[in-house]
């Protein structure tokens, strides 16, 4: 390895960061205004009325929400993180290549026309009507190809490094970049109707090459495994480098790192069938999959609990940094979220879960306290040694974590008041075996946790607006520092 300081280009990086940011404001700034909706149906004649009353209705809104947050503010946060890392980690600067320099802005700029028309075709209301999935067919080909784009990136970089060893974030970007383009390309065969029909009908529309139940399993197949490989196997990369980075401490165990790694692959990708519990889909198959995501536990917590020992001698730490105190209870909210899906999806619990707002508090508390608080403390952790300049105001910072948490836990306690509320009266009985409530019954009786429920989300956005400020003033009025001045411990130490 060459002893000479390398001077990394963090030109791709910066764009991600502030893709991530603006994703982040729209996704969940959108996710709040349909918590309005569910608690305040009257918003819907606020936001509008007449020809535009259908795109802000709640069948519009939903998917711009979810996909924004997970393909938007998510995606871009790893892959600032990813053009950060991979150069540090592999001792190796994108300057060196003018290739992958090109390839890495070709990635931006094909994402950001490909998240514009996401935007524009949602609205327009064309969907597949696949969950996590509802991109027509022109925009998943484009999908595929920023992809192939962004494993170019990995490899390349991979190829010119200079380091010998691949740090464990680099085995789980990899994971990252394989498994959702194996899923995606399977989950989205679909046949577009105006060329089969001799051009009648609209150009957009598509078929799945799937059918019925074969449909749902290649879905959910897809489905709970974009959770895993979007929300949680290049969110683990992130912690692994920026923990150890901001804390000064060494990775508790390289070991359990790469078991952990080899159970989540292994095991995660049979999980999904504990979304069709009850269905047609073969019992078999409902039974693996919850055996599947009981076991799931296992590497699950072995990677929470890596990072939580990593911390271990150092928890004044905590109470010291308010990037540590996010990546912290970023890893406690991935316990508390890794043991309640396997809960879940043991089949009698399911039974009162299923179609509840409990699944909703499920994946908030996983999405907004661990993929949430982990990008957000990551590109706080980068802005210093990106931008050169301090941190514009770590008490916003520390404001920021207080009220974000607040709002995570009014948001997942609500809802599993709510959901598990919802399955009991769904199943009650009087004495003659009639339904015992109607469905507006529970509406009426839930009406105070979604309003907790908004509340909760309004909190949690409040700390994304703080966040983009801090952000923005750090680029642009912090104090210039050299990354000497940085804390700059190694995640590489023995």
């Amino acid at each position: 390895m060459e002893n000479r300081p390398l001077e990394y280009d963090y030109t791709i990086t910066k764009m991600f960061m502030f893709m991530a940011i603006v994703m982040g404001i729209i996704g969940m700034t959108i996710g709040v205004i349909l918590a309005l909706e569910l608690a305040f149906p009257g918003v819907n004649t606020i936001l509008g009325s007449g020809p535009i009353a259908e795109f802000t209705n709640f069948s519009r809104l939903r998917p711009l929400h979810t996909d924004g947050v997970a393909y938007g503010f998510t995606l871009s946060g790893i892959w600032a993180t990813w053009y950060y890392v991979g150069q540090r980690v592999l001792k190796v600067s994108m300057a060196e290549s003018p290739f992958l320099m090109f390839i890495g802005k070709l990635h931006f700029w094909l994402y950001v026309a490909v998240v514009a028309a996401v935007v524009v075709s949602l609205f327009m209301g064309y969907t597949s009507s696949k969950e996590y999935a509802e991109f027509e067919w022109p925009i998943d080909i484009a999908v595929v190809v920023i992809w192939v784009l962004w494993g170019v990136s990995i490899f390349g970089l991979i190829g010119i490094r200079r380091e010998k060893s691949l740090y464990i974030s680099i085995w789980y970007y990899i994971a990252t970049f394989l498994g959702v383009a194996m899923l995606y390309l399977f989950n989205n065969m679909e046949v577009p109707t105006y060329f089969v029909s001799g051009g009648i009908g609209d150009w957009m529309h598509s078929v799945s090459m799937y059918a019925g139940t074969n449909d749902a399993l290649v879905q959910w197949w897809f489905g709970h495994n974009a959770v895993a490989f979007v929300f949680t196997v290049p969110i683990i990369a992130i912690i692994y480098y920026f923990l150890p980075k901001e804390s000064g401490q060494a990775v508790y165990s390289y070991k359990l790192s790469l078991l952990a790694f080899w159970g989540l692959m292994f095991v995660y990708l049979w999980a999904g069938g504990h979304h069709l519990l009850y269905s047609t889909v073969p019992d078999w198959m409902q039974t693996m999959g919850s055996v599947f995501s009981v076991i799931l536990i296992l590497p699950s917590w072995g990677s929470a609990i890596n990072m939580l020992l990593t911390m271990k001698g150092e928890w004044q730490q905590v109470a010291n940094s308010p990037l540590i105190k996010f990546m912290v209870l970023g890893s406690t909210f991935y316990m508390f979220s890794t043991l309640e899906g396997p809960i879940q999806a043991i089949k009698s619990v399911n039974a009162i879960a299923h179609f509840t707002d409990w699944i909703v508090g499920h994946v908030h508390d996983g999405v907004l306290g661990w993929v949430g608080f982990m990008i957000m403390a990551a590109i706080f952790h980068m802005a210093p040694r990106v931008f050169k300049r301090e941190i514009y105001s770590k008490s916003l910072v520390n404001a920021q974590f207080w009220i974000q948490t607040l709002g995570v836990v009014l948001y997942f306690s609500s809802m599993w008041i709510a959901g598990i509320t919802q399955g009991m009266m769904w199943r009650a009985h009087d004495e003659f075996g009639n339904l015992a409530y109607s469905f507006i019954d529970t509406v009426t009786v839930l009406h105070p946790y979604y309003t907790i429920r908004a509340v909760g989300g309004l909190l949690y956005l409040t700390g994304v607006f703080m966040w983009a400020y801090n952000i923005y003033k750090t680029a642009t009025a912090g104090r210039v520092v050299d990354e000497s001045e940085l804390k700059n411990a190694s995640p590489m130490a023995a």
